[in-house]
């Protein structure tokens, strides 16, 4: 097994979470399976994988190696297929995330688009509103609300975001409209969950101070596209990306609610991708095409 291929059966594991079931997707044994990662470990001079019985995690060297890793590894694999296909024919597998309402009611649109221009690129997309690891869970790119933290990934604004009150008419009929932040004590509000945390404090500008006003309600969901169905059914209030709603405000199905107490745009929805995946042709083109769309 040569670098490029030891590397290839690294990833493997990663995304196997086990040196036994990469293994034999190479057709190895169990016990050349590990002598293999083994003689990686040996090359790099360093623990790439804390192992126990049960579970692997990435060492930090671990993770540097993955994310390179990556890159070469696709790299090569955009090169065969330019070669044997054409320099301008795409092929090959992109795996991104997105927001799970953001992501089934824009982005896959815009997938179905794009492969219907390059019918030889697959796709792979995980739709979760929780925090999603690009490095560890082997995605090319990812959709995000919010800053950037992660110092060694690169980004691609495609516009700006801010989060709105609202709800559906016929609830507004129902139980009223609060009038200022302190009136939503009294109403059903519709909570986020973001992986372990409960996004029960929203924010708000009241005499030019920014202020966290704590909400409660009968519905919590770790999806925003359950939040916006509940929303829609009259369920309660909710806060709610611009670009999830946008529609359903012009429409009149929903209401944006508290405007005069609404901060300015919060963040920034945004495209984050390691260095090297936006060197590979396909990630690239899918990347331009999405700035372009959005």
């Amino acid at each position: 097994m040569d670098r490029l291929d030891s590397l290839a059966f690294f990833i493997r594991i990663v995304e196997k979470r086990g040196v036994a079931s990469a293994g034999r997707d190479f057709g190895l044994s169990a016990a050349t399976a590990s002598d293999r990662l083994a003689g990686l470990e040996a090359y790099y001079g360093a623990t790439l994988l804390n192992r126990t019985t049960r579970s692997i995690s990435l060492t930090d060297a671990g993770r540097l190696v993955l994310e390179r890793a990556r890159t070469l590894v696709a790299e090569a694999d955009d090169l065969e297929a330019q070669v044997k296909l054409g320099i301008n024919q795409l092929s090959g597998v992109i795996r991104l995330s997105a927001p799970i309402d953001l992501g089934e009611n824009r982005i896959v649109p815009l997938i179905d688009e794009f492969m219907d221009l390059h019918p030889d690129v697959t796709v792979e997309l995980v739709l979760s509103d929780g925090y999603v690891d690009i490095v560890g869970q082997g995605l090319d790119l990812a959709i995000r609300f919010g800053a950037l933290k992660n110092s060694s990934l690169m980004v691609r604004k495609l516009g700006d975001n801010r989060r709105v009150i609202c709800a559906a008419p016929s609830y507004i009929e129902k139980h009223g409209c609060p009038g200022t932040p302190d009136d939503l004590a009294v109403h059903n509000c519709l909570v986020m969950q973001f992986g372990p945390v409960i996004d029960r404090e929203w924010s708000f500008v009241i005499d030019g101070k920014k202020c966290d006003i704590m909400v409660s309600g009968n519905r919590t969901a770790n999806s925003g596209a359950q939040i916006r169905r509940w929303c829609l059914d009259s369920r309660g209030i909710a806060l709610k990306s611009i670009w999830d709603v946008r529609d359903d405000l012009e429409s009149g199905r929903l209401v944006e609610l508290l405007k005069d107490f609404a901060p300015e745009s919060q963040s920034a929805l945004q495209i984050v991708y390691s260095r090297g995946s936006g060197s590979v042709s396909r990630i690239r083109a899918f990347i331009e095409f999405l700035v372009a769309k959005l």
